[in-house]
């Protein structure tokens, strides 16, 4: 079990998807830099208004996804909007993933930009993703980076059965057994999702991970102001984005109206 601090004093935090808009060199490029960095700001300023308590910068835009590497202009487009996200929100949480399971850049980024806590996939045990086959685990190489550079302060969220992916290669394992294998292999936390992007997550995972796992689980995928409820008291926190976008697509701008819906059930929730 990690002895790290956890990131949030009460359960269920609130983590807005600051979703970068498709960053120079990818192929569904179109805006500068510059216009990049001010929509992810307004977009970190709008939820953190709302009432939430963390943020996760993601370059969601970058599609298709290259695996695992990501170059020199990945690096420093997600260092400069990250500082730009922790400009406009300065007291709350802040995490960085970078697509598709780039974890060592991840790291540095967060380190860089002052960052909480990095979203991991392929942190432990293998799968096969639309970016191709995850068959080596980051967790050693990656945990020995963070030591390397002066990181240990940065949590690892390790995502277990990665949304988007096919798990045959796993197919004997439980999920209680993938939690218990990300605490072993050193992850801070895990994050179950449903099957794809803003596919709902089934709450029958979250019970099995939270008796599980010696860790804090976060609920990573179709959380909405419908069914928070659902998912309290057992989830640390909630990574939200498509349900909180115009037309319930993650590419969508994104809604005060949703946003304030969602911290409204969410301290419903709390209360009961």
């Amino acid at each position: 079990m990690s002895e790290r601090a956890p990131l949030f004093e009460t359960p269920g935090a609130l983590i807005g998807m600051v979703h970068l808009a498709p960053l120079p060199g990818t192929p569904d490029a179109r805006l500068s830099p510059a216009e990049i960095y001010a929509r992810a700001e307004a977009d970190a300023r709008l939820l953190a208004e709302a009432g939430f308590d963390g943020l996760i910068v993601e370059n969601m835009g970058d599609r298709p996804y290259l695996l695992r590497e990501v170059g020199p202009d990945i690096v420093t487009s997600m260092t400069a909007a990250t500082l730009a996200v922790r400009r406009a929100a300065p007291d709350l949480v802040l995490g960085v993933q970078v697509l598709a399971g780039a974890n060592q850049a991840a790291l540095a980024v967060a380190h860089a930009a002052g960052a909480d806590f990095i979203r991991a996939e392929g942190f432990h045990l293998a799968a096969v993703a639309d970016e191709g086959l995850l068959a080596e685990a980051s967790a050693g190489p990656l945990l020995r980076y963070r030591k390397a550079i002066g990181a240990d302060r940065i949590a690892v969220l390790a995502d277990v059965r990665k949304k988007h992916s096919a798990h045959a290669l796993t197919a004997d394992l439980d999920l209680a057994e993938h939690c218990r294998t990300a605490s072993f292999c050193g992850a801070d936390g895990v994050i179950v999702t449903g099957s794809a992007t803003g596919s709902t997550t089934d709450p029958a995972d979250l019970r099995e991970a939270a008796e599980a796992a010696d860790l804090p689980v976060f609920v990573g995928s179709g959380v909405s102001a419908a069914n928070v409820a659902d998912y309290m008291p057992r989830a640390a926190g909630f990574i939200v984005g498509s349900s909180l976008k115009v037309g319930g697509e993650w590419s969508g701008a994104l809604s005060a109206a949703f946003c304030g819906e969602l911290v409204e059930a969410r301290g419903c929730a709390r209360k009961r």
